[in-house]
């Protein structure tokens, strides 16, 4: 994950990194620690090992945060800060934007590859040719792997949606209510009720697994 931070910087991004397995997790504030008291143990480390790649990510940035609370399932950050959260395999990543950017924020790891099966749960019909047929060599062309087409549109879903995890345009109930196209080295995710309101989505290989993060809005095609 380190390598990624060259990468993120150049989008104007901090990246943040930690394990479950940190020892003596304990939360930063009140906010923290009675949203952590109501959790499952394996729960409750997830929650604040991202809270602390979060502040990790803000620091990256030159940003301070202490105690994040939440509002339902989503993070709430002091404002002039924010950060989105990602977990996966007992690690949590974050990213932070600099001060001064306004970029749309959404990142996703996933270290457990899905397997082809579940394209049916994160693609429609008219996504399905972006799918790899397992002939294609990596890099020969716009073919993807469930699980980075999935990891993408997760990161799009948390930058499209508003505070309240619903998107201006409409909330999208599914990973199916985005549509994903590919877009030059990336992809371009979009609300299917409104192909104007979209992100572009980087998508790297970590190991087995990947990481996907927003780099920018995108533009009004469908």
């Amino acid at each position: 994950m380190a390598a990624l931070r060259p990468l993120l910087a150049a989008a104007g991004l901090g990246l943040g990194v930690a394990a479950v397995s940190e020892p003596g997790p304990q939360p930063a504030g009140p906010a923290e620690a009675a949203a952590a008291a109501s959790m499952p143990p394996k729960r409750r480390l997830e929650f604040l090992a991202g809270r602390r790649a979060a502040r990790r990510a803000l620091r990256a940035v030159g940003l301070d945060c202490g105690d994040i609370p939440r509002s339902g399932p989503l993070p709430v950050f002091p404002p002039g800060r924010a950060a989105s959260i990602s977990h996966s395999a007992g690690l949590a990543v974050a990213v932070a934007r600099a001060p001064g950017r306004d970029l749309p924020l959404g990142c996703d790891l996933e270290l457990r590859p899905l397997p082809r099966g579940a394209a049916r749960l994160v693609l429609r019909a008219d996504e399905e040719p972006l799918l790899d047929d397992g002939g294609t060599p990596p890099g020969a062309g716009a073919a993807w792997s469930v699980t980075e087409l999935f990891s993408a549109k997760e990161a799009a879903w948390k930058a499209l949606a508003g505070p309240e995890g619903e998107s201006p345009a409409g909330p999208a109930g599914s990973l199916c209510d985005l549509r994903a196209c590919p877009d030059g080295a990336g992809l371009r995710v979009c609300l299917r009720t409104d192909p104007a309101h979209a992100v572009r989505v980087r998508v790297v290989r970590v190991g087995a697994g990947v990481f996907s993060y927003v780099v920018s809005r995108a533009g009004g095609r469908g």
